[in-house]
């Protein structure tokens, strides 16, 4: 990735609805140059979607929790039977397999502490092989993800 490529990245997880003309104009290039660096980048993975961030309060959903999962053993097989069933669960935001004192850390969004808890024992107590869980809950919001700072990124 070069300059150009870092400054159309950034421009794009600013606003993803800019079109070529006006991130062109942005960064400098042609119509045709900007489009061919921005499928060139969609192409090698680098951009993976578009996507709207939308306001979970808006949405009602006023619960933001983050879950640590602990799994029984860490086999090839365990972890495969957590995934896979983790995979359908719409409820779920996120999950990462992570190092530390447990295995998975999920993210979940619901209306109330009520949904949340249908949630937790109809769904998320329901995931093969999990040993222990651990819920912690979203006070306050003090920073939003804006996006990668591609520009900071060594190359």
């Amino acid at each position: 990735m070069d300059k150009i490529d870092i400054a159309i990245c950034e421009a794009l997880q600013k606003d993803s609805r800019i079109t070529i003309a006006e991130l062109g104009e942005i960064i400098g290039l042609s119509n045709s140059a900007c489009h061919r660096r921005v499928q060139n980048l969609s192409d090698s993975g680098v951009i993976s979607g578009f996507s709207a961030r939308l306001n979970p309060t808006k949405l009602g959903l006023g619960v933001q929790a983050f879950i640590e999962i602990t799994l029984n053993d860490q086999s090839h097989q365990s972890m495969d039977a957590f995934e896979e069933a983790l995979a359908n669960m719409d409820d779920v935001l996120e999950c990462n397999l992570i190092s530390g004192s447990a295995d998975y850390m999920l993210s979940v969004a619901a209306k109330s502490l009520s949904d949340y808890d249908e949630i937790h024992r109809n769904y998320l107590s329901e995931l093969p092989g999990v040993s222990s869980m651990t819920t912690k809950f979203t006070i306050r919001r003090i920073k939003e993800w804006q996006g990668y700072k591609v520009s900071h990124l060594r190359h």
